[in-house]
Formats: structure tokens, C-alpha cells, sequence
């Protein structure tokens, strides 16, 4: 019997899923993939998260997606930062 191999997009979805749990995690939301996947409104305008706390979920998902994905530093880097216009948090001290 073998294994079936996990196709890119497979990969990416669930590179994508766990960038969203590190997020609330991150932001200290008892929150989940799994508690937005199916919503089609701006879920992500519900939860806010600081600039601190944006700049490490940036860092960690940028290494992440290197790892998971094996892309260079840049590249990842790059990648992070549309899943985070994408699907961050709204930062609670912009003004400030």
C-alpha cells in the first residue's frame, strides 16, 4: 500500500490553515481555522491584533512558509505578506 502524495495546493491550504490558528494564537483569540473557514463575510475585521504582535506572526509565518513550502527568505517573506493583507487582523493601536 502507499502513501498518497499531497498535492501543492493541498500543501498550500494547509499552510494557509495554520498561519490562521498561529494568528489568533498569536493575538490571544480562542479562535480557529475551523470557526471561520466557511464565512464569506470580513470575519477577519471581528478580531483585532497589535503591530507587536502582527510583526511576530510575520516572523514566524515567513519561516513557516520556508519550511513547509521551501521557498527562499524573500520569497516566503513575500508570501506572508499577502496572507496578511489577505487574512490579518485589523491592528488595535495603529494611531497610537
Amino acid at each position: 500500500m502507499t502513501k498518497k502524495r499531497v498535492s501543492k495546493e493541498e500543501k498550500r491550504q494547509k499552510v494557509v490553515e495554520e498561519l490562521i490558528n498561529q494568528m489568533f494564537n498569536i493575538a490571544g483569540h480562542d479562535v480557529c481555522y475551523q470557526d471561520i473557514k466557511d464565512r464569506k463575510d470580513a470575519w477577519y475585521q471581528e478580531w483585532e491584533m497589535t503591530m507587536a504582535q502582527n510583526d511576530e506572526w510575520q516572523t514566524w509565518g515567513a519561516e513557516f512558509i520556508r519550511k513547509n513550502l521551501r521557498l527562499n527568505k524573500q520569497l516566503a517573506q513575500r508570501e506572508m505578506a499577502m496572507v496578511g493583507l489577505m487574512w490579518g487582523l485589523k491592528f488595535s493601536d495603529w494611531n497610537k
